[in-house]
């Protein structure tokens, strides 16, 4: 009986292995060499329905081999620093002047008093418009890679990606404090930085926020580093950010809503003060498939402004009336 039960057994594993190898023959579809688990980004750029609340109204063409930063001072003329050079635009986007640099500026920022803030790869350096180089602060590190910089009253704010740290200078340069390294004992989690997207910005009340882009967040510190809120969630609908690493890039309008750029999915949204989802200003729609770097700045006159690396402009947006 034992012996007839195995026989019964074996004929079964024989005969699904006659039927897999016939389906395997004639019905199963060609290999197409394509993973299903990947992310279809033509397909998710395309389901950006929601139709914007701006116009692109504007584009000024940059003279510079390549574009990384925009500015605005509080006159509304517009700033471009990039490859070996700055140059400075008149609010209507005629070219006042430009200066050129030993280098690369991945970023900038212009303070109250007109003073040029620039990121060189691993220090900063700063000028006055005419191009007058005035310091030239030390290195961060040689794994240093400076994304971002913002200026208040007393303090001097650097985004490093490559060290994955945020560090508040005083006025003369000397380093105060780091933000954002992990602590053991401290429940702050670490910025979690996968590229060289990492971006910080001080809105009208002066109050320090920082894109954790690993984590799809927006988050609000105090000058001493602690965690005061955040704001933001990982998602594929319109409301939230996608990707490795996202927002890219953000600014403040007046009334402290953030304007919010994202890489892999190019579009630029605006969310309340608070972090709520408002509208969007841009679809993927507006700019070249692959673009990077959509720096962001607004004006007084609440345009505004994205840098777009891929064609080399500036782009000008206002609201639909």
């Amino acid at each position: 009986m034992k012996q007839k039960s195995v026989l019964i057994i074996a004929l079964v594993f024989l005969l699904a292995g006659v039927a897999y190898m016939f389906w395997d023959m004639f019905f199963r579809q060609p290999d197409s060499g394509v993973n299903p688990y990947a992310l279809d980004m033509k397909t998710i750029r395309g389901n950006d329905t929601l139709v914007p609340r701006y116009s692109e109204v504007q584009q000024i063409k940059s003279g510079l081999a390549e574009i990384h930063g925009i500015a605005v001072d509080k006159a509304d003329r517009i700033y471009v620093a990039g490859e070996k050079g700055v140059e400075i635009y008149d609010p209507s986007g005629k070219r006042e002047t430009a200066f050129t640099l030993e280098g690369a500026a991945s970023c900038i920022h212009v303070d109250r008093d007109g003073l040029i803030y620039l990121g060189m790869e691993d220090h900063l350096e700063i000028f006055n418009k005419e191009g007058k180089k005035l310091k030239q602060w030390k290195s961060c590190g040689d794994d240093a890679v400076i994304t971002s910089i913002a200026v208040s009253n007393d303090n001097v704010f650097i985004a490093d990606a490559g060290n994955k740290v945020v560090y508040r200078y005083d006025h003369a340069g000397n380093l105060q404090r780091k933000i954002g390294e992990k602590d053991p004992h401290d429940s702050i989690p670490a910025f979690l930085v996968p590229s060289p997207w990492f971006d910080l910005g001080i809105d009208r009340r002066g109050v320090l926020w920082v894109v954790n882009p690993g984590r799809h967040c927006l988050e609000q510190f105090t000058p001493d580093g602690s965690m005061v809120s955040v704001w933001g969630k990982a998602s594929m609908a319109m409301e939230g950010f996608c990707g490795c690493c996202n927002p890219s890039n953000f600014a403040f309008l007046p009334d402290g809503s953030f304007v919010t750029s994202e890489k892999a999915i190019e579009r630029i949204k605006i969310y309340s003060a608070a972090g709520d989802f408002k509208c969007v200003v841009a679809t993927p729609g507006s700019f070249d498939e692959g673009t990077r770097g959509l720096d962001l700045a607004v004006d007084s006159k609440e345009r505004i402004l994205v840098l777009d690396p891929a064609r080399k402009q500036v782009r000008i947006f206002v609201m639909k009336r």
